[in-house]
């Protein structure tokens, strides 16, 4: 599963994903993501929290890609992830070298606690 929030009045995009993700889900979302991008200003925040991740389908990749094209578009001026387990990672370090531009700050952590600090900084 996957949910998507806008937080406004932060400028920040948060996407969590939970269970088991396939690529069906993952492709269905970058319609929630359009949208939800359309209400935030350039130079927004990406939270993407992995925190109750249980799986993910290593062909949800191509969408992901996607996705980061179409923050790096918009404008993120920070990406945030939260990714407890490493083994849960389908490659997103690499995957962002090809999708975001390279002054688009990039942090990987392992606690949502972790997160907040590094946003609210």
């Amino acid at each position: 599963m996957i949910k998507f929030e806008i937080d406004q009045p932060h400028n920040r995009f948060v996407i969590r994903y939970s269970g088991s993700v396939l690529p069906k889900d993952t492709e269905a979302g970058l319609n929630d993501i359009q949208s939800g991008l359309a209400q935030l200003q350039t130079a927004f925040q990406l939270l993407v929290d992995m925190t109750d991740l249980t799986s993910m389908d290593v062909q949800c990749a191509p969408h992901i890609e996607k996705a980061m094209d179409l923050c790096n578009a918009k404008g993120a001026s920070m990406v945030v992830r939260v990714i407890p387990d490493p083994h849960l990672d389908i490659g997103m370090s690499i995957m962002s070298v090809f999708h975001y531009r390279g002054d688009v700050q990039i942090i990987t952590c392992q606690s949502r606690d972790e997160a907040e600090q590094i946003l609210s900084s």
